[in-house]
């Protein structure tokens, strides 16, 4: 083939190839109510789940107190242990709401100003800034439930949960366990 030949059938290609485009995966997206957040993630945050924010104590030997309550009888969780975990979770959740709602509305408010057009670089930089220091603040209230609850479960229930919870045998939960 000669190099016109060559040179033409490329370009064609590449014309082609242009002109086909792939939906993005945003695509749908626009309806919305808050853009950055699915309408399950703001009833998550709302609500004060956890939303997988705590998984490097989850999956690294620390139990989440929700969890350990609903195995209460696989623990063999003493009363004491047990009142103390759903104090554990009150608070949690208390904060955990208080945060969630304070990112929904920073999340909404970064939103409106996008689709107003009133977004400037200092409005923006603030709310991404105030979103990222919520997110932090309702991580680490998730992360220090289990904490809390890791220091007041033994050893051998710490075991019996990671067994329950399907994670016995897995690398990276046989550790310490701060006890």
């Amino acid at each position: 083939m000669n190099t016109r030949c060559f040179a033409a059938l490329l370009a064609g290609l590449i014309a082609g190839s242009a002109g086909a485009q792939t939906p993005s995966d945003y695509a749908g997206w626009r309806q919305r109510e808050i853009k950055a957040l699915s309408a399950q993630q703001i009833d998550d945050l709302n609500e004060g789940r956890g939303m997988g924010l705590s998984l490097p104590a989850e999956l690294n030997g620390a139990p989440g107190p929700l969890h350990a309550l609903a195995l209460a009888d696989t623990l063999a969780l003493t009363p004491a242990q047990s009142a103390e975990l759903e104090r554990i979770v009150a608070e949690m959740k208390s904060e955990a709401r208080r945060l969630g709602r304070a990112w929904v509305d920073t999340e909404r408010r970064l939103d409106q100003a996008f689709r107003d057009g009133t977004a400037d670089e200092a409005a923006v930089a603030r709310l991404s800034a105030d979103a990222g220091r919520l997110q932090g603040e309702l991580r680490n209230v998730h992360l220090q439930a289990h904490l809390r609850t890791r220091r007041l479960l033994q050893p051998q229930q710490i075991a019996a949960y990671d067994r329950a919870r399907g994670y016995a045998g897995e690398q990276g939960l046989a550790g310490s366990h701060d006890h």
